[in-house]
């Protein structure tokens, strides 16, 4: 019988699923939204609440705890020039997540993301969803760069 066990499984082992998560909440970290699978969202919407209360606390010891969690510790084998951009870039995820991410939370109890449904994906048929922090705005270039409307002059007779 599987009762009181809560972990989504999603299809793979536990190493693997552990993995997973925790690149994804990686990929929040630096990206402040990503696109999945409805179930994935929801088992890394609770990984990530767990990292974020860990960097409200500030402390060296959650920031160690952090780290470990987010496999962002040094490599343990010599890496080509290009996995170790990709190795440095990831290894920025604490950085942004103690100085800018979890100041920005300072007062919220909880709460941190949310999941925003989207259409099913055409190939399978799975709901997709978006992964993305609260206090996320998302800004397209196009609209950022677009001078305000002036406002219509009334015409006189």
């Amino acid at each position: 019988m599987r009762h009181l066990k809560r972990t989504a499984k999603l299809g793979r082992t536990g190493e693997h699923r552990n993995a997973m998560l925790s690149n994804m909440v990686c990929s929040l970290i630096i990206h402040k939204r990503i696109t999945t699978t409805l179930a994935k969202a929801k088992a890394a919407r609770s990984v990530a609440e767990k990292i974020v209360t860990l960097g409200k606390k500030g402390t060296l010891h959650a920031r160690r705890l952090a780290s470990a969690h987010l496999h962002t510790h040094g490599p343990t084998v010599r890496l080509s020039k290009d996995a170790q951009k990709k190795w440095r870039a990831q290894s920025d995820v604490i950085r942004i997540l103690f100085e800018d991410i979890a100041p920005a939370f300072k007062e919220r109890n909880g709460g941190y993301t949310r999941i925003i449904r989207m259409e099913q994906r055409p190939g399978d048929a799975a709901q997709k969803a978006i992964l993305e922090w609260v206090d996320f705005v998302a800004t397209d270039p196009e609209v950022a760069e677009a001078a305000p409307a002036e406002e219509a002059k009334p015409e006189s007779k």
